[in-house]
């Protein structure tokens, strides 16, 4: 069963820093992309951040040099380094994966969310 889990969600104050993981399982992720979304009530799911196979990264404007995302392939997890965080990083933050099919084609997988909390 292929499965993204995501954990280290929480409450943090502003100026404080949380780690995401993102941890795969029925696959290995050394030829997957992998990207951070994430989503308050009442809006759009956006996305944060990118890192392909190769380890090259994108960041949205809002979180450069806030954020770094990262990759183990061995741990088979995807973090998400979330520093001098901002009331407006409140969000539930949600991993996502594309797979590589044999065809060319890639599937995406979600992860279940995490809720990130920030106060002022």
């Amino acid at each position: 069963e292929v499965q993204l889990v995501e954990s280290g969600g929480g409450s943090v104050q502003a100026g404080g820093s949380l780690r995401l993981s993102c941890t795969a399982s029925g696959f290995a992720i050394d030829d997957s992309d992998f990207a951070w979304y994430r989503q308050s009530p009442g809006d759009d799911r956006d996305l944060i951040s990118t890192i392909n196979k190769h380890g090259e990264t994108y960041y949205r404007a809002s979180v450069k040099g806030r954020f770094t995302i990262s990759r183990d392939n061995a741990k088979n997890t995807v973090y998400l380094q979330m520093n001098s965080l901002k009331p407006e990083d409140t969000a539930v933050y949600y991993c996502a994966a594309e797979r590589p099919m044999v065809d060319g084609a890639g599937e995406v997988d979600w992860g279940q969310g995490t809720q990130v909390t920030v106060s002022s």
